[in-house]
């Protein structure tokens, strides 16, 4: 599996995560990967970690969005594109591994597949402020 399907994949199970507590997302993580996807046990290590440590850093995450989001604060967002620019966030201040144009133009990748018709410009927008 590539590097963008295992974001893909880390992806769907943080948007899952606004809607479940994170006590519930081993299990969610677990059905995820077990029922519906089929990935090895290194891609479904490297997708729970990193799953995790992006919720883990949240708080800090938002924080640094709020900053630079003029008039669209974290909790005003759309769900996809907020969780879709805390990953690639994380990705450019955690993962020496990704480069950030990598990280931004990924992001700007799944929010053309899943987001709104705003939502490339909009996620591409606040990544280019943070950095």
């Amino acid at each position: 599996m590539s590097r963008s399907e295992l974001r893909e994949k880390t992806f769907v199970m943080l948007y899952c995560k606004e809607f479940h507590d994170k006590d519930d997302m081993p299990s969610q993580i677990a059905m995820y990967l077990e029922n519906f996807e089929k990935v090895s046990e290194d891609e479904k290590d490297f997708i729970e970690k990193r799953a995790f440590a992006v919720m883990d850093e949240i708080p800090s995450l938002d924080e640094k969005i709020n900053e630079v989001a003029t008039g669209w604060k974290t909790d005003r967002m759309s769900k996809v594109d907020l969780v879709i620019i805390r990953l690639a966030l994380y990705e450019i201040l955690k993962d020496d591994d990704v480069p950030t144009k990598v990280a931004i133009n990924e992001a700007v990748e799944l929010a053309k597949k899943y987001g709104g018709s705003s939502s490339t410009s909009f996620v591409n927008g606040i990544l280019a402020k943070l950095v």
